[in-house]
């Protein structure tokens, strides 16, 4: 299945390189969790003075089928990287994927529970 991701821009420019990174990293999500109903990314600069750069945020909305919806927020730190974009990107995927196993992990110990708890016969 092809994940639908729609992704956004505010206060920067779209890029064909960071959509291609942005596209990458979605379909690693699809390995962790099959019932990926929409992604949406929303990448934008938050702050346009020049005193400390212009810090970068990515915002990932993920709805799970069983009405789950999960979000990873994640902000540029001040660490020097000469790819700041990438690294927010890479780090709120990474935070995505912990939520979703964490989704998955907790359906399938539904499951099993309720498995386990008929009474033996």
């Amino acid at each position: 299945m092809q994940l639908p991701v729609k992704i956004s821009y505010r206060g920067l420019e779209k890029s064909d390189q960071i959509d291609n990174l942005v596209l990458d990293y979605a379909a690693r999500l699809e390995k962790f969790c099959d019932h990926i109903n929409r992604c949406d990314v929303a990448i934008e600069q938050t702050n346009h003075t020049h005193q400390k750069g212009n810090p970068y945020r990515c915002r990932i909305d993920v709805t799970v089928s069983r009405g789950h919806e999960l979000v990873a927020d994640e902000r540029q730190m001040d660490n020097g990287s000469h790819q700041p974009l990438n690294k927010v990107i890479h780090d709120a995927f990474k935070t995505m994927e912990g939520e979703l196993r964490r989704v998955v992990d907790k359906q399938r110990r539904d499951v099993k529970t309720h498995a386990d708890s008929r009474s033996p016969k």
